[in-house]
């Protein structure tokens, strides 16, 4: 389970993340999900330990994230991955593998069945400077499973790619719930996260508006409907 109790992170006098709290299921697809600006990527960075300042305590599979055991099982998909652009999508796979415990035990078989995986094994022996934004794409979300990680955190994975690479993408994801693992996916895509997820968290401004299943969230309403409902209500209370 991925806990997050109470967790707030101000710059300056500006509340980024207001008191936070969530729960996520094992072996679940979580959609985190808010409009520009409500706290989404800062949340996801702190939850990665990327962003140490803050208060409150997070906890993955029982342990702080600060953990390296921990660490170990997590992969992570940043919005805008960075790429060692004079390697070859191969050569950055197996530089990204070789930052854990692991690496030695494995071979260039194990990195080309998950380029593979993404659609990138033509393209191994190719310069990453060459990759299309779509390919980029791709190879950061191959870089986030080289660890075969238990926790696998995606900030906006399908930016970018045509409607076949979506497909690709979104089933690779519904692959990884069949294996139980644990997806915590944040997205501005409302159809994506709709047709993939779970569970949801709405977050704005900072605050947490709702937590819990899709279904139960759209009670018969049409998911953008009911989003859009939410935040314009928060809105028009938060400005009282």
């Amino acid at each position: 389970m991925i806990k997050i109790s109470h967790v707030t992170k101000k710059y300056g006098k500006e509340i980024i993340v207001d008191d936070l709290s969530l729960s996520i299921k094992e072996g679940t697809i979580f959609g985190f999900l808010g409009p520009n600006g409500a706290g989404k990527t800062t949340t996801l960075k702190i939850i990665l330990s990327l962003i140490k300042d803050y208060d409150g305590i997070i906890t993955i599979g029982g342990e702080m994230t600060m953990d390296a055991k921990t660490k170990e099982k997590i992969g992570f998909m940043p919005e805008d991955p960075y790429f060692y652009d004079h390697l070859t999508g191969l050569e950055f796979l197996k530089f990204c593998g070789e930052l854990f415990n692991y690496s030695r035990e494995k071979n260039n078989g194990y990195y080309l069945n998950i380029l593979d995986q993404v659609g990138l094994y033509d393209a191994r022996s190719m310069m990453v400077r060459n990759y299309s934004k779509g390919m980029k794409q791709r190879l950061g979300l191959a870089q986030a499973l080289v660890n075969d990680p238990d926790y696998i955190f995606l900030d906006e994975p399908l930016d970018g790619l045509d409607p076949i690479g979506r497909a690709d993408i979104k089933n690779i994801i519904k692959g990884l719930k069949k294996r139980k693992k644990t997806v915590f996916f944040s997205s501005h895509i409302l159809s994506d996260i709709e047709e993939l997820c779970d569970e949801i968290g709405i977050i704005n401004k900072g605050k947490l508006l709702y937590s819990g299943s899709v279904k139960k969230f759209c009670r018969g309403s049409a998911f953008e409907e009911k989003f859009v409902e939410v935040i314009k209500n928060e809105k028009r209370t938060g400005n009282r």
